[in-house]
């Protein structure tokens, strides 16, 4: 039987099948994309019956496709921490570890459900999604210095930022073959003890497009929310996501998003909810068509440009 892993692109993603491949190596198809490309699961063909990994992608967006592979005699299994849907699929082939709330993500799930076995590879994902104050207990409970703590940080905020662009193309890596040049490292310290020109690449385009970044115009600021605008370019995809989160950790008491331009005249919209306030930012993007994601994190796809100024309204007064 054929065995496909499906996986988001960003670090929860790639750190959770690092996880759970090292755990169970097996010779598996790669479905995955840039970090929005979420609709994954209807990449697997339903011609036979096949073993399906599915991680860090929404249920509610894959729900039917998920029923359609149930339905051509696959099993899946199914690790995520966005919002399912209203309910589970009911079949004995269906395996699912779905947790909400907004203190976990994928990748934590999967730790949990290997017994720890690949504990750093969880922290790593667990910085690279934001969930800082989760990671650094973690990483104190595991008794590593500040040191090794800062950086598997830095490792999962970099493999977190390789996942964000319009297209593959925008990326420095696609997912697929970052988490291949990763997978080879039990322990995500020694792979950033040894160097490989992968992390190396990484490190510097984070740090070169992170700089530019944070020297981007504010379009919208008050009491409550801060909204910064991108320009239509590479560098600008790429970062958007990471800005958000790093904006997110200097400003603990406001909302954050990027409003990044796109090619067709809409805009690329990522949130971030206040840190000291986890929830809300999936709520406030479904309000907009093509809005989506979790309680702490979410964004817009493709924001209409006449709709921009009622999404700064809006942000301006939801968490006020």
């Amino acid at each position: 039987m054929r065995k496909y892993d499906v996986f988001n692109g960003d670090a929860d993603g790639v750190c959770a099948l690092i996880q759970l491949r090292l755990a169970n190596p097996v010779d598996s198809t790669l479905i995955t994309g840039v970090k929005r490309d979420i609709e994954l699961a209807k990449q697997v063909p339903v011609t036979e019956p096949a073993q399906v990994n599915i991680l860090d992608v929404s249920l509610d967006k894959n729900r039917d496709a998920v029923d359609a592979l149930l339905s051509a005699g696959s099993s899946v299994f199914y690790v995520d921490h966005h919002f399912p849907g209203d309910s589970l699929p009911e079949h004995d082939r269906f395996t699912a570890l779905i947790d909400t709330q907004p203190t976990t993500c994928t990748s934590l799930l999967v730790d949990q459900h290997l017994g720890g076995q690949f504990h750093n590879w969880a922290i790593a994902a667990a910085f690279g999604d934001n969930l800082n104050a989760v990671a650094e207990d973690l990483a104190g409970k595991a008794g590593l210095s500040a040191d090794q703590a800062d950086s598997l940080k830095a490792l999962g905020v970099c493999i977190n930022y390789n996942g964000y662009g319009a297209t593959v193309e925008d990326l420095h890596f696609h997912p697929a073959d970052l988490y291949r040049e990763f997978v080879k490292f039990e322990d995500p310290l020694e792979l950033i003890a040894s160097q490989p020109l992968a992390w190396q690449k990484l490190r510097d385009g984070y740090e070169a497009d992170m700089a530019s970044g944070l020297a981007a115009p504010v379009l919208a600021q008050n009491a409550s929310s801060l909204v910064v605008q991108l320009p239509d370019e590479p560098w600008a995809r790429r970062v958007s996501g990471v800005l958000g989160n790093e904006l997110a950790n200097r400003n603990p008491d406001n909302a954050c998003a990027i409003v990044t331009a796109k090619a067709d005249g809409t805009y690329l919209v990522s949130i971030r909810a206040p840190l000291n306030n986890r929830t809300g930012a999936d709520e406030l993007a479904r309000q907009f068509p093509t809005g989506g994601g979790r309680k702490a994190a979410a964004g817009i796809n493709a924001l209409p440009a006449e709709q921009l100024e009622e999404f700064l309204n809006v942000i301006a007064k939801f968490w006020s």
